[in-house]
This record gives structure tokens, C-alpha cells and sequence, in this order.
């Protein structure tokens, strides 16, 4: 019994090795990974270092690779990967004290941890990340996270291509947010006019648009209609934008032929000097070419030579103006579209001139929002000089300083008020209350002792001005000083891509439209208007009915300068606030007034309507020279004078006697 054991262990032992010869040698986990752990094994390489010209197959492998593609791109796109330098094994790396902590590339599983020397970190180029974002953008779609599909598709929008359509089209159906959905479809239109898979769907694309006004879809109409010049042996059969004739306006025969030139399909023009120096030099045996020289005051005789010499191998082709004749006779020349597709040119050209006559709608309406809101500063700067003119004819040189003692009264109160809104409410009747009272002194002290004398009065205003624009540097230095506007008057009401008034501007309208209100309201329903009203139809009469002219003139006076610091709290909201701040007005205003009719409210609209709408109106024109719009402005004025001298709306009594 023991020896058969015996027997039976040796007989194991023997097999053992022939056992051990049919097992398969080990395998490394990496024969076995399938979907993205393929994909990167398979291409660690190349992702190990980059390259924008090549990696693009490969990004395009690893986004359709399935699970797990999204967080490695996005932590490819962070440099959150690493290499073995043993190997060349890609890992997720993280930075710890001792070296990197490793990750499964794929999945993400903890994968132990290596020294710093032993991984080399992927860092790709701003291309390779441009790249993968794009990759990133079918999958942050439909990402949970609103702010990374709003992310996708202002990548979208800047970087959008032909692959992009269909998983755009996917996340629209899934979409649960209104906004965003409205974008997607907007982005998808977009996306179709450029890389629609047929020209019926770019069609139908542009069509569904209409007569939009976004920049985006002009932007995407555009380079349909992008042309360029080609020259043809025949007639040309590609999508031709314009037949060209040379020689005709826009297309001179020496651009046509340079053209030639820049194709290889001509030799350069032979220029006159270089003809004459290639004759000269050539001269043999009293002939060039064959041509005696005293033929060589015919340019033709000359041409023959040259061309004599041209084969001959002694000068270089070039071509004689018979040549460029013949030359620009051979070609044919047209500007071609880049789209070939004629049918998908003519949609985009229909489309952007309808556009193009919307816009110009809008233009005019923007244009008109500019003019009324520059005419609601120039009403609410001239307002208060019309009150004072209209009733004590006086011309107040000073006006303008009220209004920079306006502005600076804001900026004052600012320094004690952090809270801004509540600052300009302040701001607004301290302003009026300062400058009445400036007013008010100046009349006391300066103008009512020269009554009846306007040009002692002109020069007596002029000079306070002089004066207070020194008070104001000595006080407040010669720095522009801010009045900030309150958070809600931040910005503008943009009704589309063209037409926009900011939220100050219309501040500045509404509280014109306000105090035109309040003056309405002081001079027909009180009695100060009353007496106000008779003073300027007639100071006599009103003095005889016991109306005091004096103190009249005193407050009319004080209420002109009190609008005007109001005026100067408005335009310091979005004006800079220096010395000079209401002479850059008192012209304006003066004609505003001037214009409209002196002492009549009315006409003071109606004049800061006509100088604000003239003076943007001649800025459209001229854009690039304000300058010349003011020069044109006031020779208009002038002319306009010459018929009405006094005003749009005249104001009858002492002002149309006088």
C-alpha cells in the first residue's frame, strides 16, 4: 500500500511540468480594458503630448468612447493628467506632499500613488483645450447644470461646426428651461445657415429668421456673400456674384491685369523706364533687336524691339502695353461667391437686404431716441436762462456756472451720503436751494442796478462766470470730480441690437417732462405765475395793478438759477464734473432759446427739440468731426434767424415790441 502511494505522488510529480506548460503566461489588466480605458490606452501617446494639426481624430475617438469621456476631456482641458515615465500609462493626477496621488483614467478608481519624478504632467496648448471644449460641448448640453449648457453654447456660438448639429437638435428635446431652449433653437438655426447638410435645410434656415436684427445672424449671413475676384479663360461656371469688364468704374484694367499677374497668367507690365533702360543697353551696331534706332521713336517700332530681345533671352518677359491689351482680351473676370450653391446666395442676399431696411428703421429710431434725450439736457440747461431772459432781458453770462454749482452741490452731498439714491434725492432740491440763493444775490447785488443797460449786463455776468470758475478750481482743484449715478440708473434699455438709451438718459427725459409739468402748473395756477406772466407782457401796466416788478425780477431771476442747478445735478450724472462743466452748455443753451422764442416755455421746447435733433442729425452724417456738426449747427441757426427772428414760438407783448 505504501509503495503504490509512493508510486501515485511520483506520477504527479512528473505531470506538473507538462501541467504548467499548457497554462497561458500572465496577461496585464491592460489587454482587458474595453470603451474609453481602450481608447486611451490605445492613443496615451499622443495624448501624452499633443499636438492641435494631429490630435483631433483622437479627442473625436475618446468623446464617443462612452462612460467616463466627459470627466477625462474636462480633466485633460484642467492639466489633471499625468504620464508614467516607466510605461507611458495615462492617470488622473493630483498634486499631494510627497508626489501625485494616481487615478484611473477611465473611471476614476484610486490607483495608488508615485513619486514626483515618475510622472510626467500633460499640459496642452490653448489649441488642444479649444479642441477639447468643442469635444465637451455634446455632452454639457445636456449637463444638469444650467450654467454649463449656457457654457456650451457660448462655446457653440464662438466655435460651432458641422459635427455639433446633431447633438444640439438632441438636447433641444430634453430641455426644460424656456431661456435656454429659445437659445438652442436660435443657435441651431444659426448652425444650420452655415453647415446645414442640404441647401434646402440652409434655406429654410435663413427663411425662419426673417428679417431678424441680431448681429449674430448677419454674422452668419455674411460669409455667404463673401466674394472674391478670380479671372477665367472662359466664361465662368462657378456662383458668380458680378461679370467684370476691365476698364470699367470699380474694376480699372491695371487691377485687372495685376490680377493676371498675381495668377502666373501674365508677365509683369513693362513699365516705360525699364523699357528705355533695356533698349539702351542693348544698342548693337546702331540697331536693338534689329530695329534701327531712329525707328525708336515709334512705340510700336520700340515694342517689336523689346520683344526682339525678349526671344532672344536678353531681357526679361515683360509685357508691352499691346500685350496687356491682348491679355485682358483673353480673360474673363468675376467676382465669386464663396458659397457655390446659387440658390443658398440668392435666400442669404434676399434676407440681408430685408434686414438691411430694418435696420435702417432702427437706426432712424435710435437717432430719435438720441436727439430727444440731447434735447431734455438742452431744455433742462436753458429753461431757467429763458425764465430770466424772457422777463428781465437780461443775458445771463453765468448761467453755465449755476449749473457746474449744481453739479458740484451733488458731488458734495455724495461725500456725506454713501448711499446713492438717496444722495440724488437730496442732491436735487439742496441744489436749487444753493443756486436760488445765488441767484438771488447776484441780482440784488449785481443786475438790478443795471437795469435797462444789457450790454453793462452782458459784461457785469461775463465776468462773475470768470470769477466763479476760479472759485470753483480754488475750492474743488481742476480735477474732474464724480457724481455717481445709483445702481438702478446702471446700463441701458436695449430694445435690440441697435436701437439703446441708457437708463440715465431717461432719467434725464422724465424729469424734463417733470419740470415742464411744474412750470405749466406754477405760472397757470398760482399766483406768482400770474404776476410772473404780467411782468413779461408788460412791467407798467402790472406795476399799476400793484404787482411789484422788483421783487418779480428777484425771484424770476432765483428760479432760473435754481432750475439750472438741478439741470447741473442731471448732467453730472453722466458728464464730468469740472470747472468748465456749464460752458460746455451755455452755448446751446442760448441758442435753445433763441431759437425757440424768448420768455415762452413752449418755445423753449420746441428749440431744444430742433438744436438737439439738428445737432445729432449732422453728427450722423459726419460721425467722425462733432466739431464740424456745431459749425454747421450755428451757421443753420443763423440762416434760420434771418426768417424768424424771433423765435419758433414769439411771445407776445414786451418781447414783441421790443
Amino acid at each position: 500500500m505504501r509503495s503504490l502511494f509512493l508510486a501515485l505522488v511520483a506520477s504527479l510529480a512528473l505531470a506538473l511540468p507538462v501541467a504548467a506548460q499548457n497554462v497561458a503566461p500572465p496577461v496585464s489588466a491592460a489587454t482587458f480594458q474595453t470603451g474609453l480605458g481602450a481608447v486611451i490606452a490605445e492613443n496615451a501617446a499622443a495624448i501624452a503630448k499633443p499636438s492641435r494639426q494631429s490630435i483631433g481624430p483622437v479627442i473625436a475617438a475618446l468623446g464617443q468612447a462612452g462612460t467616463g469621456a466627459p470627466a477625462f476631456l474636462q480633466a485633460w482641458a484642467d492639466k489633471k493628467l499625468g504620464a508614467r515615465k516607466a510605461d507611458g500609462a495615462i492617470f488622473r493626477v493630483t498634486k499631494t506632499a510627497d508626489g501625485y496621488a494616481l487615478a484611473d483614467p477611465a473611471t476614476g478608481v484610486d490607483r495608488g500613488t508615485a513619486a514626483k519624478a515618475e510622472i510626467a504632467e500633460i499640459k496642452p496648448n490653448a489649441g488642444v483645450r479649444g479642441l477639447i471644449a468643442s469635444a465637451l460641448i455634446q455632452f454639457q448640453l445636456s449637463d444638469p447644470d444650467p450654467k454649463q449648457r449656457l457654457a456650451a453654447l457660448t462655446t457653440l456660438a464662438r466655435d460651432g461646426a458641422a459635427e455639433h448639429l446633431a447633438p444640439l437638435a438632441a438636447s433641444i428635446e430634453t430641455e426644460t428651461d424656456p431661456a435656454i431652449k429659445a437659445q438652442k433653437d436660435r443657435l441651431l438655426g444659426l448652425l444650420t445657415i452655415r453647415f446645414g447638410a442640404s441647401p434646402q435645410d440652409r434655406i429654410a434656415a435663413i427663411e425662419s429668421f426673417g428679417a431678424d436684427l441680431g448681429l449674430d445672424f448677419r454674422a452668419a449671413l455674411n460669409p455667404i456673400l463673401a466674394t472674391s475676384r478670380q479671372v477665367f479663360d472662359a466664361a465662368p461656371g462657378a456662383n458668380v456674384a458680378t461679370l467684370l469688364t476691365p476698364g470699367k468704374p470699380g474694376f480699372p484694367e491695371a487691377e485687372a491685369y495685376d490680377l493676371l499677374v498675381s495668377q502666373g497668367l501674365a508677365p509683369k507690365r513693362l513699365a516705360p523706364a525699364d523699357l528705355r533702360a533695356a533698349l539702351e543697353s542693348h544698342i548693337e551696331n546702331n540697331a536693338v533687336g534689329g530695329v534701327p534706332v531712329a525707328d525708336l521713336s515709334d512705340p510700336g517700332r520700340r515694342e517689336a524691339a523689346y520683344a526682339a530681345l525678349e526671344a532672344a533671352g536678353k531681357v526679361p518677359a515683360g509685357a508691352t502695353p499691346a500685350e496687356v491689351r491682348a491679355a485682358l482680351a483673353a480673360h474673363r473676370f468675376a467676382d465669386i461667391y464663396a458659397e457655390p450653391d446659387p440658390a443658398v446666395t440668392a435666400a442669404a442676399k434676399a434676407a440681408l437686404q430685408s434686414v438691411s431696411l430694418k435696420v435702417s428703421a432702427m437706426q432712424g429710431a435710435d437717432l430719435t431716441l438720441d436727439a430727444l434725450s440731447l434735447a431734455s439736457i438742452y431744455f433742462l440747461a436753458a429753461i431757467g436762462l429763458a425764465i430770466t431772459f424772457g422777463v428781465m432781458r437780461v443775458i445771463n453770462m453765468a448761467h453755465g456756472e449755476f449749473i457746474t454749482m449744481g453739479a458740484y452741490t451733488g458731488y458734495v452731498v455724495q461725500q456725506f451720503i454713501s448711499d446713492y439714491t438717496i444722495s440724488i434725492v437730496v442732491a436735487l432740491p439742496l441744489a436749487f436751494a444753493v443756486t436760488f440763493a445765488a441767484g438771488v444775490a447776484m441780482e440784488r447785488l449785481v443786475i438790478r442796478h443795471l437795469a435797462r443797460r444789457p450790454l453793462e449786463t452782458l459784461l457785469a455776468s461775463f465776468g462773475i462766470s470768470i470769477a466763479l470758475q476760479q472759485l470753483f478750481k480754488n475750492i474743488f482743484g481742476t480735477q474732474a470730480r464724480p457724481l455717481t449715478a445709483p445702481e438702478w440708473l446702471d446700463g441701458a434699455l436695449v430694445l435690440n441690437d441697435i436701437v439703446a438709451i441708457s437708463y440715465i438718459r431717461i432719467a434725464i427725459f422724465v424729469l424734463a417732462l417733470a419740470f415742464l409739468g411744474l412750470f405749466l402748473l406754477v405760472m397757470k395756477r398760482t399766483r406768482l405765475g400770474l404776476e410772473v406772466r404780467a411782468v413779461t407782457q408788460n412791467p407798467s401796466m402790472a406795476a399799476s395793478m400793484g404787482i411789484n416788478p422788483d421783487r418779480i425780477n428777484m425771484l424770476t431771476f432765483g428760479l432760473g438759477s435754481g432750475i439750472a442747478g438741478i439741470a447741473g445735478v442731471a448732467i453730472g450724472l453722466f458728464a464730468k464734473v469740472t470747472s468748465e462743466l456749464g460752458a460746455d452748455y451755455i452755448v446751446q443753451s442760448f441758442m435753445t432759446v433763441v431759437v425757440g422764442g424768448v420768455g415762452n416755455i413752449w418755445g423753449t421746447l420746441a428749440g431744444a427739440a430742433l438744436v438737439g435733433g439738428l445737432q445729432k442729425g449732422i453728427e450722423a452724417l459726419n460721425p467722425a468731426n462733432t466739431l464740424a456738426a456745431q459749425t454747421w449747427m450755428i451757421l443753420f441757426i443763423i440762416i434760420f434767424i434771418q426768417f424768424r427772428p424771433r423765435g419758433i414760438i414769439a411771445l407776445k407783448g414786451r418781447a414783441a415790441g421790443d
